[in-house]
């Protein structure tokens, strides 16, 4: 019998989470994923995205033990990666949340 559902594309344990991110952010992992799409035919997901993200903050060993808030690790992040080249992006006032 056949299974039903995705199939099963996983080769580690993993646990399911649920993530608050705010409507820009799914908003910039699907364009992404589309640009992804549209250059390489290849057909990532956004956790796909997220997941890889992590592993590879994780290994490349960047010490971010002295980040004190989200806003520290960004900085920190945009200045080692190379970024800060894309013009600030307007803060969402509460009612875009």
């Amino acid at each position: 019998m056949a299974s039903r559902g995705r199939p099963r594309v996983h080769d580690e344990a993993w646990i399911k989470v649920s993530v608050v991110l705010f409507k820009r952010q799914v908003r910039d992992l699907d364009h992404l994923t589309t640009a992804i799409r549209k250059k390489t035919r290849a057909s990532l997901t956004r956790a796909e995205v997220i997941r890889n993200l992590v592993d590879a903050l994780t290994e490349s060993r960047l010490d971010v033990t002295g980040s004190r808030s989200g806003a520290d690790l960004k900085r920190l992040l945009i200045e080692r990666l190379g970024g800060g080249s894309k013009p600030a992006r307007r803060r969402p006032k509460s009612s875009d949340i």
